[in-house]
């Protein structure tokens, strides 16, 4: 039986992949905050590792010259989704909603994008990557849902029209 029990352990492992987990890496390298400032905006998003571990994305968003976004993106190699059905955030909002996005190149112009709505607790939020949809500067684009082999970005973004300030902690992003 504890055979049995190792060997069920030993797939679950296997069938994850961490991306990001803070705890093992505190780099911030490769993690760009992208604002509406590159559009006029007046948004001040930024970034920082905190003492316990994780990522800390902040800022205020502004609607001011047609503003309303501010985002963090993290670029890599390839990794391989083909095995994989979702991706797992472990993170601690503000009671927010947020938008995760992925590219399957980093050089692609359009993102895949879900929503997801925080609490101010930790908590472990599930995104299916079938369900993540094709969008370019905030429209919805007519192509198929997510279905690559592979991501190469993946971002946070808040946009939720208003101004406000705004506090994400990232522990760990991986797939599942």
């Amino acid at each position: 039986m504890q055979g049995l029990f190792l060997i069920i352990i030993s797939t679950v492992v296997m069938q994850s992949h961490i991306i990001v987990d803070f705890n093992k890496a505190n780099n911030q390298a490769n993690w760009t905050v992208v604002d509406d400032v590159v559009m006029g905006g007046r948004s001040a998003g930024s970034f920082y590792i905190n003492e316990k571990g994780q990522g800390v994305f902040h800022g205020k968003v502004s609607l001011e010259n047609n503003g309303g976004f501010s985002s963090l993106r993290y670029r890599f190699k390839k990794i391989t989704t083909t095995p994989y059905t979702k991706v797992v955030l472990r993170i601690k909002g503000d009671g927010k909603t947020y938008q995760f996005r992925v590219k399957k190149k980093s050089t692609d112009y359009y993102s895949y994008i879900s929503y997801f709505q925080t609490s101010n607790d930790w908590e472990t939020i599930e995104l299916p990557l079938k369900d993540m949809y094709p969008t370019f500067r905030g429209r919805k684009l007519d192509s198929p849902n997510y279905s690559a082999d592979g991501i190469e970005e993946i971002a946070f973004l808040i946009g939720n029209k208003r101004a406000e300030s705004f506090k994400l902690e990232i522990d760990t992003i991986s797939l599942k």
